[in-house]
């Protein structure tokens, strides 16, 4: 295990699946950039996201890991967004229910216009659950989605039990 210092927290928005903060079905996932280039992100399953009882959903498990994988290149600086091209998962241990988990997600290979990236959803004891790999288009937020920012209130939500830094699995 590795020490990794959080550099930043990226922004949330109002009702995004993954990172609204309003969305009472939504993960309400939190996503920082570690020192070493990778993107971390923080959240816990609940009943609304389950297949088999007591179990994430699969289909859950892809959308977290895309989304990581996908914000890997977007930086305090650099407003861009993975816009997915491909992506492919492997499921290796069930996902529980009501636990703190971790995506990590990174960016493997990168060209002027695209990248590919590869993330892993990580139990609490950091076994590897899911694996998944993508390729994204680097696109700029506001070519994505026209959206009011203030509205969709789309902010980096700084928050007292925001970490410092994660211990993870060597690269």
């Amino acid at each position: 295990m590795e020490e990794h210092q959080v550099l930043f927290k990226q922004q949330n928005s109002r009702m995004c699946l993954v990172c609204g903060m309003k969305n009472k079905i939504g993960l309400m996932a939190r996503f920082y950039g570690l020192d070493d280039g990778r993107l971390i992100s923080t959240f816990t399953a609940r009943e609304e996201h389950q297949s088999y009882p007591g179990r994430m959903h699969g289909g859950i498990a892809a959308t977290i890991l895309d989304e990581t994988i996908g914000r890997a290149v977007m930086s305090p600086e650099a407003q861009l967004w993975g816009v997915t091209l491909d992506f492919s998962m492997k499921l290796r241990k069930p996902v529980p229910l009501g636990e703190p988990l971790r995506v990590v997600g990174q960016i493997d290979t990168e060209t002027r216009r695209s990248f590919v990236g590869s993330g892993q959803l990580l139990l609490p004891d950091n076994t590897v659950a899911v694996e998944g790999r993508g390729k994204y288009l680097k696109m700029p937020l506001e070519k994505i989605a026209d959206f009011d920012h203030e509205g969709e209130e789309w902010i980096v939500l700084e928050e007292e039990n925001d970490p410092k830094s994660f211990f993870l699995p060597a690269l």
